[in-house]
């Protein structure tokens, strides 16, 4: 997939779920998860849409725009996308983790159907 209109609106999204202000808020959630959401997260922990959906509120601060951030279509109307995530939590403490995400395009909109994220 070319850099152009696609590409900025799976950035856009991507970076919504790393920010809190739309991370936490559900509904915003709601229309970008896939119904069939899962998670492997950075710590190895398998999270399912109601798993995602349920995660308490916290601050954190992440670099953006996504470091190293790149998409690819393995076909059409999906799209991997990977980046490098650098995150500070609220006791100063940063995390990197390589991620990897695979949209969907359900005919109207993305959805983010897979999400993993590996230590760095």
């Amino acid at each position: 997939m070319t850099e152009g209109t696609q590409t900025d609106e799976l950035r856009a999204l991507e970076e919504s779920l790393w920010r809190p202000e739309t991370r936490f808020d559900e509904d915003w959630m709601r229309r970008v998860l896939h119904p069939d959401f899962f998670e492997i997260g950075r710590s190895g922990r398998i999270y399912d849409l109601a798993a995602t959906l349920a995660a308490e509120a916290a601050p954190f601060e992440t670099v953006l725009p996504l470091p190293d951030y790149t998409v690819r279509e393995p076909a059409p109307g999906i799209a991997l996308v990977t980046y490098v995530s650098r995150v500070v939590h609220d006791d100063g403490v940063e995390l990197a983790a390589n991620r990897s995400s695979l949209w969907v395009h359900d005919g109207t909109a993305w959805r983010l159907h897979f999400h993993q994220g590996t230590p760095v």
